[in-house]
Formats: C-alpha cells, structure tokens, sequence
C-alpha cells in the first residue's frame, strides 16, 4: 500500500461521531446497530481498511477483529447487518446515495463548491502553495499543479499539463496537455444523472520513470489509488479511469481506453485504440492487438485480438473461417 494522507488533498470540513453519522441519513435510513462512539476520520475500501473510518459494504468481508470497534459500517444489505461481527453498522436503502451524502458533508472535494486552493505563479504556471516539488524537476508553461500534489526528481512536465491529487515519483515525463487526477466517472445505474455523481477522494500515483504521452487523462481512484507502474510508457490520447493499477513496464498505444478498477500486470503490450471493460484482470507479458475489446479476465503470456478480445490464433481461423463464408 502506498501510504500517503487524504487531507492533504480534500480537507475535512467537520469531524462526525460514529452516533451523528445516522442522524445524516434520516431519508434512507432503515435501522442501526452501534455499539461504540469514536471520530470518523477517514473512509475504508474494501482493499485498506483503517481504524475510525467509515466502510461501505456490499458484500460480506473479514474485518481485522481489532478494528471492528473503531469502523463504521455502512450497508444496503439486510444479512450482513443481521451478522453480529459488525458491531456498528448502519443499514439503509441506497449505498450509492449515502456515499454522495456523506462525502459531501465531510469532505471538501474538487467537485464541491466549496473547494479551495491558493495559487503562486511561476515561469507562466500555477502552482498550489500546498504543492511539493523537487528543484531538479523541470515545469513548462501553462501547466496547473494542485493541492497536495508531490513531484519528485528530475521529472518533466511540458506545457499545458494539469496534475492535481497525485503523486509523481521519480524521472517522470509527462507531455502536452495531459490532465491526471481528474474526477473518475462513479455513478448510480438506477439513480441518473450529473447531479448523482459519486465524489472520488482518491489519488494518482505515477512510479518511477514513467512516460505520459500528450492529451491523456488519467483519473483518480475513488477511494485508494489509481496507478501506474515503474518504466511504463502511454502514449498520446490514452485514458485511464478511476482505480486502475497497471504493473511495471507497460507500453500501451494511443487512444485506447481503460474502463474502472481494470488490474493490469507487468510487460503488458495493448495496440492502439483498444478497449477494456471494468473490473477485470489482465495477466503478465499480456500482449493485446490493436482496436481489440477485452470484455473478461486474460491469462498471464497470452495474445488476444478481435472483439471480444480472444486467443489470437483462434481469431486468425475465425477471420479465414468467416471469409470462405462470403463475411
């Protein structure tokens, strides 16, 4: 886990108790269960748990027995709050709803109004007076570096780059009119609309020498991370969504699309112009042919082609089998 502090970033506007979170939900509340009283001074994933934060669960999970005092629960689920293990759970009728509700009301995040930074000029850029920067790091003009940003060692960011919620280590190039840490694209199937969005208070983490090419965007995680691993190269107009975590050493080709909460493994190569569905895995030394659609998990060592995306010699027969066909 990379560690680093939320409130660097989105500032808490008030610290709740554990008690007061209900008295917040009054429209989708169905019953409650706390047992202890604590501040809540964070927010869980499923993937980090920490100690006096709140946890949105939509499936069962084994909570470390040490924290269960100091979490939060919040559920839409009837058997998991009847299960005894959760000593302080909410139970109500959205998650997603009590997600915007809450967030909204701790955290002042990019997309609210009441989002502030402070900003010093210099060399023809905007740069937040909250922002880490190394000297040996070079900044062209136009670019926008936000709050809580760090950019480490002889990095290089050309012009027109925005860089806000994310973390730059080391010998990082990132070209024109690049935008990372952009608001991911989180929203309720059932509830529609801009005005149900899902607040992302989550960051990027660029590693050691990576290679942003110009015009990509790259969005921050929802909760944890979006990632982005040593020695990988992307090329112009790719875009990466929230919660992606992509391993050492890939080369990924221009204009291809990486849906949300995409793992990808090391020494991956994706042609130009694919695109992947959220929510699956992709094995090491993957290799992925150009405008391919990967719709489900892929093995370590495989190549794929086609949509959707299948074992490259299977797609090869299938195109000769489609062409004796008169396809």
């Amino acid at each position: 886990m990379f560690k680093y502090s939320r409130n660097n970033f989105f500032s808490i506007k008030k610290v709740y108790k554990a008690n007061e979170i209900s008295k917040l939900f009054v429209k989708i509340l169905i019953k409650k269960r706390l047992t202890n009283n604590f501040d809540i001074l964070d927010i869980s994933s499923l993937k980090f748990i920490k100690k006096n934060s709140v946890l949105f669960l939509d499936q069962e999970i084994n909570a470390p027995k040490n924290y269960t005092n100091n979490i939060l629960f919040i559920s839409d689920k009837e058997t998991i709050f009847n299960n005894p293990k959760y000593n302080n759970i909410i139970l109500i009728k959205n998650l997603n709803e009590s997600w915007n509700l809450l967030i909204n009301l701790i955290y002042s995040h990019e997309d609210s109004s009441d989002y502030t930074d402070e900003f010093i000029k210099y060399n023809n850029s905007y740069i937040s007076k909250y922002a880490k920067i190394d000297a040996s790091s070079k900044i062209y003009n136009n670019c926008v570096i936000g709050k809580g940003v760090e950019i480490g060692k002889n990095c290089i960011i050309k012009n027109n780059v925005v860089i806000k919620n994310s973390l730059i280590k080391n010998n990082v190039v990132i070209c024109d009119n690049t935008s990372i840490g952009t608001t991911g694209f989180g929203f309720d199937f059932y509830k529609r609309g801009s005005s149900f969005l899902n607040p992302q208070i989550g960051i990027v983490i660029l590693d050691d020498y990576v290679h942003l090419g110009s015009g990509c965007t790259i969005d921050r995680g929802k909760i944890d991370y979006t990632y982005i691993g040593k020695n990988s190269m992307i090329d112009n107009l790719v875009h990466i969504a929230h919660n992606v975590e992509i391993g050492e050493n890939a080369c990924i080709a221009a204009q291809t699309g990486i849906s949300g909460s995409v793992i990808i493994g090391n020494n991956v190569t994706i042609g130009g112009q694919a695109g992947f569905a959220g929510h699956i895995k992709i094995g090491d030394n993957v290799v992925v042919a150009a405008r391919s659609g990967v719709t489900k998990n892929i093995t370590d060592n495989s190549v794929v082609a086609g949509f959707p995306a299948t074992d490259i010699k299977e797609w090869k027969k299938n195109i000769i089998r489609n062409r004796k066909n008169g396809y």
